[in-house]
């Protein structure tokens, strides 16, 4: 668990200034996250299962080969687009 104190002293040596309020919320945030870790720990036999870092072993998997094929004409990719312009689809701007 985290303190209020502990919280308003890491955000200091990060250098993000928190309010009273910003740091409330925070340390409950906290404490919401610290319940769902919780409650992962009760699975049963957890503590039997293998940690799992990489999908595959690196040092002896193989990588496939490199092969030239053909692609898909772009004309013909963007003939379902809606809204296009150029050889470039158009999206909805999701950020400011």
């Amino acid at each position: 668990m985290f303190s209020k104190e502990e919280i308003i002293n890491y955000a200091d040596k990060l250098l993000i200034g928190l309010t009273d309020e910003e740091a409330n919320m925070l340390l409950d945030e906290f404490d919401i996250i610290d319940k769902n870790i919780d409650q992962i720990n009760e699975i049963e036999g957890l503590s039997e299962v293998e940690p799992a870092f990489m999908p595959f072993n690196l040092y002896t998997a193989t990588l496939r080969e490199d092969k030239v094929e053909e692609s898909v004409d772009v004309d013909v990719a963007l003939s379902n687009t809606k809204d296009k312009l150029g050889r470039e689809i158009r999206v909805p701007k999701v950020v400011d």
